[in-house]
């Protein structure tokens, strides 16, 4: 079984980005919980078992790039979403 690391590592570091672009305002009623994130990782994980691994994949049964973008978009939210003044 091969891995390939390249959808995982190029979903990741763009989930990353994206998810540190977030960030709480005092202005917003938008609260993210942690059983928010569990539900974002559990969706993530059944939209990635649909839409299956890319043409020629055999690594893993699910879009292994999607998932990995989908933990980088929590990672850059938890890391570096916050809202400083």
């Amino acid at each position: 079984m091969l891995l390939y690391l390249g959808p995982v590592i190029f979903g990741f570091l763009i989930g990353f980005i994206l998810g540190s672009r977030i960030k709480n305002t005092p202005t917003s009623n938008i609260k993210f919980t942690v059983g928010s994130y569990v539900v974002i990782f559990i969706v993530a994980i059944i939209v990635a078992w649909q839409l299956g691994p890319f043409p020629y994949y055999t690594d893993l049964p699910i879009a292994s790039g999607f998932l990995s973008a989908a933990i980088g978009l929590i990672t850059g939210k938890l890391i570096f979403g916050r809202y400083s003044i």
